[in-house]
């Protein structure tokens, strides 16, 4: 176990409460100093890790294709996606938003994702209006056009294929892997914030081995954990059995994935934003 000097947390809803999060400390700054606010004591067990995909040749095809107005939509549906194509235009001496052409629409699923491509100066068309997910995004997604989707390894075929039975005529390119943490240095992605500014180091912190963190799970120690996507969820089960530990989904995604491996979810952020996942927490500790 790792620890740097931590500050309690202030009075609040979470008093006290320990909750567990499953994401590195660097992606995690947002999130912890909200969980803080709140009177909460997190600390962190990183799951998954992220590395450069395999085929890059690919992926510099469908670079070089966007780069040259060959697609309509460009669909991203993750933050981390986001920052590969930080990567490829920088490669090419390009910021993202000469990357990608005026003439080529942007969509985005998630606060964080949009967040990014606002930053970077693309013009975001078009996000989902309620669920943050590839059925929300569907429900709004007016089908047509020549789409590139950038997306992990492991994503699920649902947006794909969502896209294509709406007429759309979509090349799906692996922009990354999703790996046990840590990632192998020489293959890792870039680390950036996608909850804050680039500057901003995270706060102090609890850095937690899957032992540790399941011997205090199985005492009864932590009261919540967050699961950030299905893929942690997945790594999250190799815990349980959760005991008295609320779980808690930023997703109906991640929750539909651990329903499907009988794990009970406590409650859902209704929005993917630390102030949302905050709340969904507060609500798992708290039921009516």
């Amino acid at each position: 176990m790792t620890t740097t000097t931590s500050t309690p947390g202030q009075d609040g809803p979470l008093q006290g409460a320990r909750v567990l999060v499953t994401r590195s400390p660097e992606r995690s700054t947002a999130l912890l100093q909200a969980l803080r606010g709140a009177g909460a004591d997190p600390v962190l067990l990183p799951l998954i890790d992220f590395e450069r995909a395999p085929d890059q040749h690919a992926l510099d095809v469908a670079c070089d294709a966007l780069a040259a107005g060959a697609f309509s939509w460009l669909v991203v549906s993750s933050a981390t996606t986001v920052h590969v194509l930080m990567e490829k235009a920088a490669e090419r001496g390009l910021d993202l938003a000469q990357l990608v052409p005026p003439a080529t629409k942007v969509g985005a699923i998630g606060p964080a994702t949009r967040r990014i491509l606002e930053a970077q100066g693309l013009r975001v068309e078009l996000v989902p209006s309620g669920e943050q997910s590839a059925a929300g995004f569907l429900e709004v997604w007016r089908g047509g056009g020549r789409v590139l989707l950038p997306q992990a390894d492991i994503a699920a075929p649902r947006l794909s294929d969502g896209l294509a039975a709406a007429g759309s005529d979509v090349s799906v390119v692996t922009a990354y892997r999703t790996v046990e943490f840590p990632a192998a240095a020489e293959r890792r992605l870039a680390v950036q914030p996608e909850d804050t500014g680039a500057s901003q180091a995270p706060p102090s912190y609890t850095l937690l081995t899957p032992e540790t963190a399941a011997a205090e799970i199985t005492g009864g120690r932590i009261a919540a954990v967050l699961a950030a996507s299905p893929s942690a969820v997945r790594r999250i089960a190799a815990l349980s059995p959760l005991g008295t530990c609320r779980l808690v989904a930023i997703g109906r995604s991640t929750a539909d994935q651990a329903g499907a491996l009988g794990l009970t979810v406590a409650a859902v952020a209704e929005e993917p934003t630390p102030e949302g996942l905050v709340a969904a927490v507060v609500k798992a500790l708290n039921p009516p």
